[in-house]
């Protein structure tokens, strides 16, 4: 399958504005890894007919690492970037994958001037799931018998109460949700954020990332979802400690629904 994504500065010359920004990110535009789910999310956007387009060279880092580690100079230099950035082209709408730009995007740009509407992909997702237009209802799928557990992010989950909406994701792929023993409001970070994924770990017995990687192991699920790149990285490095990559996946919401789809 093909895959077409615009660029706003290409629509803007065409004197048009696109219905959605996808905010791409800087793990969804560098990682090896989360490239594969920028793919599978646009390819879904190209299935249902999405109006979107992408900044490209034009997107820089939202700036949360940098404020996270305490470095708020730096944040508020790359925030105003790209406000200057969105405001010309008079974008309203944002959808992101990951849950740092959701945040920073959705809490702390608007009083730097930055009032956008900001969608995170998991509630998009069930948006369009919701709609119709992605795994009609009723549909059997390949994932019928599999067990799928859901690691909820920081800053999805406590940080802006969003549970749900990957939780019906899931539930739409017609397998069986199996929940860890700390989920939802009781959820434990995967070790990344507060910029923690970009510094040596501090002293302590073990890693946090190996402690919920084993809580996820306990609810015998062959696939851990997920939705968010720190997450990854960390419940990634959590199956290969514990030397299950051969039986257990580690996977984002839009690459499940883009399996399901067949895209």
């Amino acid at each position: 399958m093909n895959i077409k994504i615009p660029t706003v500065a290409v629509l803007a010359a065409e004197g048009k504005v696109p219905e959605i920004l996808f905010w791409v990110g800087c793990a969804g535009s560098f990682d090896e890894r989360y490239k594969n789910v920028t793919k599978a999310f646009v390819k879904i956007l190209n299935k249902v007919g999405v109006d979107f387009a992408v900044l490209g060279p034009e997107e820089t880092c939202t700036g949360d690492p940098a404020r996270r580690a305490g470095n708020d100079f730096l944040f508020q230099m790359q925030a105003m970037a790209n406000i200057q950035v969105l405001n010309g082209y008079g974008i309203k709408t944002i959808v992101t994958a990951c849950p740092h730009c959701f945040n920073t995007l959705k809490n702390e740009y608007p009083e730097l001037g930055g009032n956008y509407q900001i969608v995170h992909h998991s509630t998009y997702l069930q948006q369009l799931i919701d709609e119709g237009k992605v795994i009609q209802k009723g549909a059997k799928t390949a994932f019928k018998g599999r067990k799928i557990t859901f690691h909820d992010s920081c800053y999805l989950g406590r940080a802006n109460n969003i549970y749900e909406a990957p939780r019906k994701v899931l539930e739409a792929l017609d397998a069986e949700l199996v929940e860890m023993k700390r989920c939802k409001t009781k959820g434990l970070c995967c070790g990344a954020g507060g910029g923690q994924m970009f510094k040596d770990a501090e002293k302590g017995n073990r890693e946090v990332n190996i402690e919920r990687t084993e809580e996820a192991l306990e609810t015998q699920a062959d696939t851990i979802a997920l939705a968010c790149p720190f997450c990854m990285t960390m419940m990634s490095d959590g199956i290969k400690n514990k030397e299950k990559e051969g039986s257990i996946q580690v996977q984002d919401l839009a690459e499940l629904i883009a399996e399901s789809e067949g895209l």
